[in-house]
């Protein structure tokens, strides 16, 4: 039987994941960022192979040569990896809507994973997501914009990016639109929820529900926190 998912989110662990690629290369980089009571407890990362052409206009932003995942092993072998990430608890991104995409078009659908929006359910989905790009302009009203770098700055967590950085990323990669370094990114800004009075103590249903704009689907997952 399901039940209201009532879990305060600081309890749960929550896995930050950003992929560098698109649609025309494929996943090139991913990384996982865990939050778990308020603070990043774990992240990973790898450079992918290319599933296609790596185009010169994303090289310019990512910085992934063609050259340099060549010799990697494709993505596609992560299924283990994501569908225990899952099972363990619900994924995050800062504006998810290319993470869900991305990861969809390589496995259309996880394992039978915990619904975190009704305890004791279970989904065939990778989300819904919770979502910091989504969350944070809710929560702070009249922010000058929602991108990563800038939320970064208006909350003072630049130091603490490096920190994590110096500590988890590759060197080369210790930079935005670096997978794990923008995973990290997002995973502080969520971390740094723990210590906002209005979101210290909310369900992680509440968190899910906040992050999904689209009218008919909230209206599901508020059912869902109801009943």
């Amino acid at each position: 039987m399901c039940c209201v998912g009532g879990v305060s989110w600081t309890e749960q662990p929550i896995h930050f994941i950003d992929f560098e690629g698109s649609a025309a290369s494929g996943i090139l980089e991913y990384g996982v960022a865990t939050v778990v009571g308020g603070r990043v407890a774990d992240a990973q990362t790898r450079l992918c192979r290319a599933t296609g052409r790596v185009r010169a206009e994303d090289v310019a932003v990512h910085g992934i040569e063609p050259e340099a995942v060549a010799g990697r092993a494709p993505f596609s072998e992560e299924f283990e990896l994501f569908a225990g990430l899952r099972e363990s608890g619900p994924l995050a991104a800062h504006f998810a809507g290319v993470e869900n995409g991305l990861i969809k078009s390589v496995w259309p659908y996880p394992r039978r994973s915990p619904d975190f929006v009704r305890a004791g359910c279970s989904v065939l989905e990778w989300g819904p997501w919770i979502d910091t790009g989504r969350l944070y302009p809710q929560i702070y009203g009249g922010l000058a914009s929602a991108n990563l770098g800038a939320l970064i700055d208006a909350f003072g967590l630049q130091a603490e990016l490096d920190a994590a950085a110096a500590r988890w990323c590759p060197p080369e990669r210790a930079r935005y639109h670096a997978a794990l370094y923008d995973a990290l990114a997002g995973a502080l800004l969520l971390a740094r929820l723990a210590g906002e009075p209005s979101v210290t103590d909310v369900s992680v249903a509440w968190l899910l529900t906040k992050s999904t704009l689209d009218p008919e689907k909230r209206a599901a997952l508020e059912q869902g926190e109801l009943f």
